[in-house]
């Protein structure tokens, strides 16, 4: 049965790493139809989290009947989302100019980390790379420390795989109206400058430094970071506004007044070391315990093993088993037509049906013999 708000919709996403197949996996969980092409030498892993959702089609690209057999599908298809270097779609005959002819609706969605063109659009690159480059790696970090990485959820995944979704269906709702696709060049180092959007505006107003660990939201506010506790883990503290910030104090036993004022900077140092002494006395559960009904926006700091049992996300089922494997349900949620996580399919009888329900004709049956 078909569901989500997104069924119906056809999506071909040929094979890549990272951004791409995250894109493809949050559409497909959302009831898009995603059929993923992948090197018949490089068999993707069904159980690959990445991949949930797709319905797995074989082809060598390199070859004409595989191309041809790929035009095909380009034909019938909504949207294209691929991931290689600029030129590389083109040189294997199945570039933007090419797939647009043969589907003049077809949104051919791109993701690269520096974009189509640029100085660097054809030099290698990663998450670091490109966060480097737009000032989000360097406000993130210990004070009088180096930068430090934020996994790759910055580049590979907020800046990329979310900035593609958004530009393809952005893409296919204009289409619905024009009748006309249409090229989104989605860069890694576009979409993570975007998410620095709020701090360049702090920045313009005075509101923000370009010191690592002193600025309200990096760690430097002692209300706004986080802190050992007897048992070696850690609890996150984020009482931001007032009301928040004496609620915690109320809980910690700290007389405010005791506290240099919240509005001088050089005060924070002498706070976060009352803070920090004060957290030291119980562990992480015991703290969570005492903060669980409390607005001080204070919560244990857990690993990816212990996420899933906490009571709130597990309330609302945030995690999921699928095929054995805990991992993030489908978001966001849809009152009407809710998203659904299914393992990926594969082998000869899907690859079948991939073609009878998009309509695609071919060699029965179908064989992977060719010639160039």
């Amino acid at each position: 049965m078909k569901q989500g708000p997104l069924a119906g919709l056809k999506v071909l996403e040929l094979g890549a790493i990272g951004p791409v197949p995250f894109c493809a996996m949050m559409l497909a969980d959302m009831g898009a139809d995603v059929v993923h092409l992948a090197r018949p030498r490089m068999q993707p892993d069904p159980d690959d989290i990445l991949l949930r959702g797709r319905r797995i089609v074989p082809l060598d690209l390199k070859t004409s009947r595989d191309r041809a057999t790929a035009l095909e599908l380009v034909a019938r298809a909504d949207i294209l989302l691929e991931g290689n270097r600029p030129g590389v779609m083109e040189k294997l005959g199945l570039g933007p100019d090419v797939c647009l002819e043969r589907n003049p609706r077809l949104v051919y969605g791109r993701m690269t980390g520096w974009g189509q063109q640029g100085p660097l659009a054809l030099k290698a690159g990663h998450d670091i790379n490109y966060i480097s480059l737009t000032g989000a790696l360097d406000a993130i970090g210990s004070a009088g420390g180096a930068p430090v990485p934020p996994l790759n959820l910055v580049g590979d995944y907020g800046g990329g795989a979310m900035f593609l979704a958004f530009g393809v269906l952005c893409a296919h709702l204009e289409a619905l109206n024009s009748d006309r696709g249409q090229v989104v060049d989605a860069a890694m180092v576009d979409g993570s400058a975007m998410l620095m959007s709020l701090y360049c505006r702090m920045y313009a107003q005075g509101r923000w430094t370009d010191q690592r660990g002193a600025n309200m939201l990096d760690g430097g506010a002692p209300w706004y970071t986080t802190y050992p506790t007897s048992d070696g883990r850690y609890i996150a503290v984020g009482a931001l506004e007032e009301p928040f910030w004496q609620e915690l104090l109320d809980r910690l036993d700290i007389v405010s007044d005791a506290l240099p004022p919240r509005t001088d900077r050089a005060g924070w140092d002498t706070i976060r070391a009352v803070l920090a002494q004060r957290f030291l006395q119980r562990t992480r559960d015991e703290w969570a315990t005492l903060f669980a009904d409390s607005d001080a926006c204070v919560s244990p700091v857990l690993g990816l093993l212990d996420a899933p049992a906490h009571e709130h996300v597990a309330s609302r089922g945030t995690f999921i088993d699928l095929g054995g494997v805990t991992q993030p349900a489908p978001a966001p949620r849809f009152s009407r037509t809710p998203g659904c996580a299914r393992l990926a399919r594969s082998g000869p009888d899907e690859v079948e049906a991939v073609f009878d329900s998009w309509g695609v004709q071919r060699p029965s049956p179908y064989d992977r013999g060719h010639t160039a």
